[in-house]
């Protein structure tokens, strides 16, 4: 198939699906009958077309984790957040703190989030991070009690429309206070928000001032 005849195969599987699609995915879902796949050089010059045919508009092609996704430009991102303003509350600073911290200081203890927080962590907020499918269990760090070691997933990434880990600002020292809350300035604002019948909001008194020992 010709780029010209690709370009609208591939528009319509990307704008059809509910995640990313990557090179391979892309050509399996257009082999043709006889099996033949379109060639990644192919489908990155279809790709490249795409992209220039959005610009200007209100949506466009970019490149994330998992692949490749058409999403709403970052210009109009607080009106297409009225489409969701009945999902109240957002997620908490509790939350958006502990996610913080495991993205920029990974992998990490629970025991070390909550030294860096200066309170214990309600299991509520890792609860809703892993069922989100942003934060795993990624080993055990090697000391007595051997604690789980927790990091961000490949979904995070897609999610917060990052390609790398990288692409997170630069936060040398997270427990300083300023370089914490530029953390949370910048995944408060990318997060999606929450589906229906999340209610990520601590209940009083949740936390508690994390015991020293």
């Amino acid at each position: 198939m010709t780029v010209q005849e690709l370009k609208p195969a591939v528009e319509a599987l990307l704008m059809a699906s509910d995640q990313p699609l990557d090179l391979e995915r892309l050509a399996r879902l257009l082999e043709d009958d006889g099996g033949t796949a379109p060639k990644p050089e192919r489908l990155q010059e279809v790709l490249g077309e795409l992209a220039r045919d959005y610009d200007g508009r209100g949506i466009e092609l970019v490149e994330v984790a998992s692949g490749y996704r058409f999403r709403a430009r970052a210009a109009f991102a607080e009106r297409v957040g009225r489409l969701w303003e009945e999902r109240k509350p957002r997620y908490s600073r509790a939350l958006l703190e502990t996610l913080a911290i495991i993205a920029y200081r990974q992998p990490i203890t629970r025991g070390e989030i909550e030294e860096i927080r200066g309170v214990s962590l309600s299991p509520n907020i890792l609860k809703t991070l892993m069922e989100r499918g942003w934060v795993r269990e990624v080993g055990v760090k090697e000391v007595p009690g051997r604690p789980a070691l927790l990091g961000t997933t490949p979904q995070f990434l897609d999610d917060f429309n990052l390609k790398s880990l990288d692409e997170l600002p630069s936060l040398p020292e997270i427990k300083d206070p300023q370089q914490l809350e530029a953390a949370l300035l910048r995944l408060g604002a990318s997060a999606p928000p929450p589906t229906a019948g999340e209610v990520p909001v601590e209940e009083p008194g949740a936390e508690q001032p994390a015991t020293v020992h």
